[in-house]
């Protein structure tokens, strides 16, 4: 199965040397890039011999497009995809919460769209239980400020996190506001919201907390069917403290899936 990578950054990179160096019946087939030339200079220095395309290009070679681009690409990506009836993988959940017509657009193109679960533990019981009745979906997020001084609510509203001693909630609303207020910050969330209640039932808080070092979520769903609590503490990347390391690692799995004669999990 040939793979385009949208995207060689934090994510990118790691998804790229995982095909090339781990992966067997995954082919990575191109790259797509922001800055070409940059990512023209770590595939030289990798030692792979990988093509640098445009978008369109890439829809048009690989088989499955893995989008780890920023937020603002993700229609671009997205689009070209399913006009050319590829499979996309993202982890962009905020942005495929407001983008409903990406989806019959892929089913109309014999295309698909996997939101690969990221950082989020659970998910597959959690989809298992909006097959039931779910009453209720929680989610308070906590992470180090470091993790969110250049998220665009906290910019926006001029929140000063550089010197903080305790605690402080800087957001509490819904999945969909939490993803509009932090597009790049709070995929867990959308990815919850659209697996459960949707991202308007599913209620997120956001604090920003000195004490840690590792970016926590913590989520209470209540169903008819169990009530169940997830709790998980994610090592961030070097490269970028708002990332976590299993995030790229939950592609690579996704990705596994599609091509494994055993598939675990729903």
């Amino acid at each position: 199965m040939k793979i385009g990578i949208a995207g060689l950054g934090t994510i990118g990179r790691v998804v790229a040397r995982r095909l090339v160096e781990k992966e067997d019946s995954l082919v990575l087939d191109c790259v797509a890039a922001g800055d070409e030339d940059k990512a023209r200079r770590y595939l030289a220095e990798a030692g792979w011999d990988v093509p640098v395309v445009s978008i369109a290009e890439m829809a048009r070679r690989a088989d499955v497009i893995v989008d780890c681009a920023p937020t603002a690409a993700f229609r671009e990506i997205a689009e070209a995809a399913a006009d050319n009836g590829r499979i996309l993988v993202t982890v962009s959940g905020a942005a495929l919460m407001t983008a409903d017509d990406l989806v019959a657009r892929a089913a109309k193109g014999g295309g698909r769209i996997i939101l690969a679960t990221g950082a989020l533990l659970g998910l597959d019981a959690v989809r298992a239980a909006a097959l039931g009745t779910i009453h209720s979906v929680t989610m308070v997020t906590r992470k180090p400020p470091k993790s969110l001084v250049k998220a665009e609510h906290v910019v926006r509203n001029r929140i000063d996190l550089t010197a903080l001693d305790a605690p402080l909630k800087i957001f509490e609303g819904s999945a969909r506001e939490g993803a509009t207020a932090f597009p790049a910050n709070v995929n867990v969330a959308a990815a919850l919201g659209l697996a459960g209640v949707g991202p308007d039932r599913t209620r997120l808080e956001i604090w920003a907390d000195p004490a840690l070092e590792r970016n926590t979520h913590f989520i209470t769903v209540d169903a008819d069917s169990a009530r169940f609590t997830l709790s998980i503490e994610n090592v961030p990347t070097d490269e970028n403290p708002g990332t976590g390391r299993i995030t790229a690692l939950s592609v690579i799995a996704t990705l596994r899936a599609l091509v494994t004669p055993l598939h675990i999990g729903t």
